[in-house]
């Protein structure tokens, strides 16, 4: 019968750096009883009444063997479990063997594969069809590909050789791939994407990504931090969300060009580079132009005036630039402007504009085969707005929030001049759930060019276009027409040298003015309003913020 010292502080419960002698002790009385059943064990005590190794007793005894036979049972797991590993290790060498052995070729006899796009797809044919592997499903026999190429989603099934060969074990989300098969129709109580199904024959690999901890689906999860996901915002696009968002944002803007082609405007391309401002300086990016000081234009409003005597009513679609530190849901450094300019037009035909503009391009969008479901999907609940929208006064909806209890800034009443902040607009036009023509605003608080109303000159002919759940999506108005009333907006800004900056625009007042007016479309803003979005950042490809220029 052997012996075993143990010691708690300085033991090591292992035969490869102890023996269990005095010298070498073991850490617990368990392990020694695991080494041998009917050793003698002698614990170390240190105490104000005795140290060293004494006999150890029968209640410490009778609980070592119970962590012995625990460490039994332990080893025991271990070794069944080392086998089925080395069996399966051994089955799983085998089957990729098998696997290698099997060669994916193409059937010669089958007919030609058309080139197709997933939306081009016809039942009973044959077709090669290129993508990325966007849901991906693998088991014996059998696997099941979602195949995306930008133009729709397609369920696949491989199966036999194709589903067991080696190279399909090796397949990832997003790689990519060309599949060729017969397009059938999902069997009754299917479901997938479109209805179809391919019924893949052969398939090549185009491009592999990567698995483990470079997986796509570890570059991008679900509940990320949103900073994370604009890091990746160039792999998050692929999401189904976002892409659908900017599938609605091309047929939007399509629909706007045709809204104003069928009204007779004409577009044009005003520069991004300016050396005059139009809202105000606080909000211009500033940039060095061969020497001179220039900035990115927070507007084009005023190159498309000049053109209402050539070309008649313009329209352009391009980048504005705001440098305002805002961190709202609805604001952007960079965003797409739609603005227009018309002439020869009252401030009401204005707003008669303003409302046909919004409503066609809404209808037009959602009579779109591919973005009318999309916003369907997105905003089940959207009801496209009905003419004419609700007009009303800004005096007006000061004595709305007022009745409403609905404070201003200062947590005190409305009164007239005080500037209409996003949160009370928004729960004005949320209560109220229809459009809202906002209009005649306070010339203090609006643009230097903005035209008085000549029953009160108080205010403007101006209006905002406010609806439900994003807030103010347009902002536009009559422009001051006469060159005193113009000159007398430049000085109560406190523009500086407006004289020699801005000569070019105060000459449309003295060669043949007009009266006119024009407005601002927040392309991103009605695109959270289309696709309730929570904020304007969805509805940007790469959005610009403070903060944030990059990818």
């Amino acid at each position: 019968m052997s012996q075993f010292y143990i010691n708690d502080s300085t033991g090591i419960d292992d035969q490869l750096k102890a023996t269990g002698s005095q010298d070498s002790p073991f850490q617990t009385a368990a392990y020694a009883l695991f080494i041998e059943n009917d050793a003698k064990l002698f614990v170390f005590k240190s105490d104000e009444e005795q140290t060293g190794y004494f006999e150890i007793t029968s209640s410490a005894l009778k609980k070592a063997k119970k962590g012995a036979e625990g460490l039994k049972k332990k080893l025991e797991k271990a070794k069944i479990a080392q086998e089925q590993k080395i069996k399966k290790d051994a089955e799983d060498a085998a089957k990729k063997l098998d696997a290698l052995k099997i060669t994916i070729e193409e059937d010669k006899s089958l007919p030609v594969a058309i080139k197709s796009k997933i939306n081009k797809l016809e039942i009973g044919k044959r077709f090669k069809v290129s993508g990325w592997i966007h849901r991906l499903r693998l088991q014996k026999g059998l696997a099941f590909i979602v195949l995306r190429d930008g133009y729709g989603y397609l369920q696949a099934v491989l199966s036999g050789n194709l589903a067991n060969a080696y190279q399909t074990s090796t397949l990832t989300l997003e790689s990519t791939v060309t599949l060729y098969g017969t397009v059938q129709e999902l069997p009754e109580g299917k479901q997938a994407y479109g209805g179809l199904e391919l019924v893949v024959d052969y398939y090549e690999i185009v491009g592999l990504a990567p698995s483990g901890e470079e997986a796509f689906t570890n570059k991008i999860q679900e509940g990320a931090d949103p900073s994370l996901l604009l890091d990746q915002r160039h792999l998050a696009l692929r999401g189904e969300t976002l892409s659908s968002v900017m599938k609605v944002r091309a047929v939007f803007l399509a629909a706007l060009r045709t809204t104003f082609k069928e009204l007779e405007l004409t577009e044009v391309t005003p520069p991004c580079m300016v050396q005059t401002q139009v809202e105000g300086g606080s909000t211009l990016f500033k940039l060095d132009y061969y020497g001179e000081e220039a900035y990115l234009t927070q507007s084009s409003q005023l190159y498309l005036e000049t053109l209402l005597p050539s070309l008649g009513d313009v329209y352009c679609i391009q980048e504005s630039f705001r440098a305002e530190r805002s961190h709202t849901r609805r604001h952007l450094s960079e965003y797409t402007h739609i603005e227009s300019e018309l002439a020869f037009i009252s401030f009401d035909d204005l707003l008669v504009h303003i409302e046909t503009i919004l409503s066609r391009s809404v209808e037009l969008v959602l009579n779109d085969p591919i973005a009318g479901p999309l916003i369907k999907q997105l905003n089940p609940n959207f009801v496209a707005p009905k003419l004419p929208f609700r007009r009303m006064e800004y005096i007006h909806a000061l004595d709305w929030l007022n009745e409403h209890g609905i404070p201003n800034e200062d947590g005190e009443s409305f009164k007239f001049g005080d500037d209409i902040a996003e949160a009370a607009e928004r729960k004005m036009v949320d209560t109220i759930n229809e459009p809202i023509l906002l209009i005649r605003f306070p010339a203090e608080i609006k643009s230097f060019y903005m035209k008085r109303c000549s029953d009160d000159p108080r205010v403007t002919e101006s209006v905002d276009v406010l609806m439900p759940n994003v807030g103010e999506v347009t902002g536009g108005s009559m422009r001051s027409d006469t060159y005193e009333e113009l000159i007398e907006g430049f000085k109560r800004e406190g523009i500086p040298d407006f004289m020699k900056h801005y000569y070019w625009f105060i000459d449309q007042r003295k060669y043949g003015t007009s009266p006119h007016g024009g407005y601002g479309l927040g392309t991103e803003r009605i695109l959270a309003w289309l696709c309730d979005r929570f904020t304007v950042r969805d509805c940007s490809l790469y959005p610009r913020f403070s903060g944030r220029c990059k990818p």
